[in-house]
């Protein structure tokens, strides 16, 4: 089992539009709604994998409910645990606007709700009995933090996580990535601007063996159509990129990133192999129709022809 953990879940909504222009009224060729926040994406993709799932995090409101709903509807339900925290807060929206003709895309985010430390206490008590269930391969510690949960909060779940002996991946930004990273996670996930700010470092594998220097056992950075880059714990470093340019819309690819690589560890693949599936995952991602979801058979095809490289430095 993985666990993932989603802080700040979102109800995503998906508007396609033939263009947009600022300033105008649009015709709305098709609507799509779907649990969001990016471990809820992770979450689904690994259901769709084969693998089962543990979801936490917080859920309050209309939209929480909505959230609740369609995870449970999800058509792989069945690998899918809901272990999420019932809160006052409303749980926030998140609207994207794809443009059908050039593939665009437009994001508005809602600010997420308001956490009490009793609210967050409660979550604590869910992760630590997930934890000591003692079925955990990994657990995935994905997104911003809603207003009220402490900045080091992830560094909190990390070493909870290492002291159970489970493997853990962060994928976020900024303060809480900083103060995740002291506590050493075996894997962080961020995108290139991400590790650039977190280093000062704009050359991808500079920056990525600085993060390491920094605290994390292994830097997987997502590298836009560029494809992806490991550095892991033995100082062993792959590029990888999708076989053909793609165009689309890339909410969510760094999500089936995160689930290829776990997906992958679960499975007892080495590095290459993780890095391959996702790449894979990540391009099958930006095809898809709906944002946040993968295209299987894109995934089939475009999985044998991703090439993995040693990475130079």
């Amino acid at each position: 089992m993985i666990i993932t953990v989603t802080l700040n879940a979102a109800l995503d909504l998906t508007y396609r539009v033939p263009a947009l222009r600022p300033r105008a009224a649009h015709r709305v060729l098709d609507v799509v709604e779907r649990a969001g926040g990016k471990g809820l994406n992770v979450a689904r993709v690994l259901a769709a994998l084969g693998h089962r799932v543990a979801v936490t995090g917080f859920a309050g409101g209309p939209a929480g409910g909505e959230v609740r709903r369609r995870l449970a509807a999800d058509p792989n339900a069945a690998r899918l645990a809901d272990a999420l925290v019932p809160i006052a807060g409303h749980t926030r929206r998140t609207v994207g606007i794809v443009e059908s003709r050039s593939g665009g895309a437009t994001l508005l985010n809602e600010p997420g709700p308001t956490v009490t430390p009793a609210e967050w206490g409660a979550l604590l008590r869910v992760y630590r009995e997930l934890l000591a269930a003692g079925d955990a391969d990994a657990v995935a510690l994905c997104g911003s933090l809603p207003p009220g949960v402490p900045v080091g909060a992830y560094a909190e779940l990390i070493r909870e996580a290492r002291a159970a002996g489970v493997y853990v991946l962060l994928d976020s930004d900024g303060p809480p990535l900083r103060r995740g990273l002291a506590a050493r996670p075996d894997l962080i996930k961020p995108n290139a601007d991400e590790l650039a700010g977190l280093t000062g470092f704009a050359e991808p594998v500079g920056a990525a063996r600085d993060a390491r220097r920094r605290g994390a056992r292994a830097v997987a950075a997502s590298l836009g159509a560029e494809g992806m880059l490991v550095v892991a714990e033995d100082d062993g470093g792959w590029r990888a990129a999708p076989p053909v340019p793609l165009s689309g819309n890339p909410t969510g690819a760094g999500d089936s990133a995160v689930a290829g690589l776990l997906s992958g560890l679960a499975e007892g693949l080495p590095w290459p192999a993780r890095l391959a599936r996702a790449v894979a995952l990540s391009a099958a991602t930006v095809l898809a129709p709906a944002a946040g979801e993968y295209d299987p058979a894109a995934y089939a095809e475009l999985l044998p022809r991703v090439e993995v490289v040693p990475a130079t430095w």
